[in-house]
């Protein structure tokens, strides 16, 4: 993994050397870990309550290009204090691909702290996912009449009043060249060179380049079929080529291409950056190796102090199961109605405990209208004073501006109700655990850290109050949770491990 560190610190008292202390120990964490650090971005004598930081900002906007998976802070406060920017800010660094890690810590601030924010997270995707819906409803309405739905456009065409495709000719004709002269023998290269001596660029104004060339000789649309998700419409736009061309430059494109390597297959560690070795406390990531004799992929979580030779002697854990126990032991909390109660009353308390400035706002907003009416009051039993009026007018003005101030900080900061809550929650029973978005999201929303240890105790660190259970692991298959404890070399009799839960309530056990 490559990385970033950010460092901060809040204010002119603290001293500099307070920031190469979090380098330090970020660079330590790093090294410990196998990962690569690429960077660094640091905000000297600006506060965590605000996102008004440049190197923060500069941090976020960076992240969209791809050069680095994870961002290492010293402590978590280091990111955000404010709940409410730090569940805004992770999600849009999730969309890029990006997680933030702490070197020194589990959870930040109050357990359930971090219940509210893992909420805010999880209800924005629910959210975003609803709106997505409805977006995709109006946008299949328009690729019924193969209106043109957004996105980059084809070389040759451009769009009309009504939103209908139609044919560029200025760029159209070199497109149909395009496909003779492959069809003819030419190379994609030839074909690119031409198009650039012709002046023809991409819609956002750059050099066509091979990939240019190799996607368009692949686009359909040049035979006139319009594609929207499941909808596919032959003849719903103007073509450029005939099928009959399209069909000959597909026989040689597939003449040409050259025979696949042999990668290493990809596959998605679900709990990278959330799995400890329990002998070194390195993380453990993901790894996978194919057999000689039926030439299968293994997959498995590796600690990088062995990967590494640090000293470590961790046996390696089988991917499938390791996710699937932690999958099944979400899904003992997902469906406890009782817990779930639990937790909807939970956050709605952290909510109300952690926004002050909202309750602020009302409590003067309320003084205000008391105060106006008083002086209504007043003026209708006949007492009535130069300064009523300016008086009265202050007040107005007031009322208005605390009523602005409240709206801004609801829509910056949402309230969730407990109905609201409670219907997330709900909805994530439903996920299928068999596709890999959905089991992501249930170990996001749940898991903060897993430890394995090699005398078979595991260590689950969920987003909720602490309560520890022992179970061997007769009871925890009895329980619907993990299988195949005997194929991982599990012990044959008497021997019992240690199950740490987080949980919001104390005491409370889903077995």
């Amino acid at each position: 993994m490559n990385a970033v560190i950010y460092a901060r610190y809040s204010s002119d008292n603290q001293r500099e050397e307070s920031i190469e202390g979090q380098l330090r120990e970020c660079k330590a964490f790093a090294k410990k870990n196998g990962i690569n650090i690429v960077g660094s971005y640091i905000d000297r004598a600006l506060s965590a309550k605000t996102d008004n930081r440049p190197d923060f900002q500069k941090m976020i906007k960076d992240s969209s290009n791809g050069n680095f998976d994870v961002i290492i802070v010293w402590k978590l406060d280091r990111f955000a204090r404010n709940r409410y920017d730090s569940a805004h800010y992770k999600a849009l660094l999730r969309k890029n691909g990006v997680k933030v890690i702490s070197a020194t810590e589990i959870i930040s601030d109050t357990a359930e702290g971090v219940l509210l924010e893992s909420l805010l997270e999880g209800m924005a995707e629910y959210y975003s996912a609803d709106l997505s819906k409805k977006v995709v409803r109006g946008l299949t309405e328009n690729a019924l009449k193969c209106k043109y739905n957004g996105g980059t456009l084809p070389i040759g065409y451009r769009i009309d009043h009504n939103q209908m495709f139609e044919i560029d000719p200025l760029t159209a004709p070199a497109v149909l060249a395009a496909f003779k002269h492959y069809a003819d023998g030419a190379s994609m290269q030839e074909i690119t060179d031409e198009m650039n001596l012709k002046g023809i660029r991409t819609k956002r104004n750059g050099k066509i380049s091979v990939n240019s060339v190799t996607r368009m000789l692949h686009n359909r649309k040049y035979i006139g079929e319009f594609k929207y998700r499941d909808i596919v419409q032959q003849g719903g736009i103007p073509a450029v080529v005939t099928e009959e061309l399209f069909n000959r430059v597909q026989e040689r494109m597939r003449a040409n291409k050259k025979a696949p390597a042999k990668h290493k297959a990809e596959d998605e560690y679900l709990l990278t950056t959330k799995l400890v070795c329990g002998k070194c406390e390195s993380f453990m990531v993901g790894e996978s190796g194919t057999s000689h004799i039926k030439n299968k992929v293994h997959r498995y979580y590796k600690c990088v102090g062995v990967k590494y030779h640090k000293g470590c002697d961790k046996k390696t854990v089988k991917k499938e199961w390791i996710e699937n126990l932690v999958i099944d032991y979400i899904r003992k909390i997902v469906f406890d109605d009782e817990l779930i109660e639990m937790l909807a009353d939970q956050a709605i308390a952290s909510q109300n405990i952690d926004n002050t400035t909202l309750p602020l706002l009302k409590k003067k907003y309320a003084e205000t209208v008391r105060s106006i009416d008083n002086l209504l009051d007043a003026i209708q039993k006949g007492i009535l004073t130069a300064s009523t009026k300016d008086r009265l007018e202050s007040l107005e003005k007031d009322k208005s501006e605390l009523s602005v101030q409240i709206i801004k900080e609801e829509m910056a900061r949402p309230t969730l109700s407990r109905e609201g809550i409670i219907d997330y929650f709900n909805s994530l029973r439903k996920l299928n655990t068999n596709k890999v978005e959905h089991r992501r999201r249930l170990i996001d929303t749940f898991i903060n850290k897993i430890i394995l240890y090699d005398d078979n105790r595991i260590y689950f660190g969920c987003n909720y109050k602490d309560c520890s259970q022992t179970m061997t692991f007769a009871e925890l298959e009895s329980a619907g949770i993990g299988s195949g404890f005997k194929a991982l070399g599990a012990p044959k009799k008497h021997q019992v491990f240690r199950l740490d839960v987080f949980f919001l309530s104390n005491g409370y056990s889903p077995f």
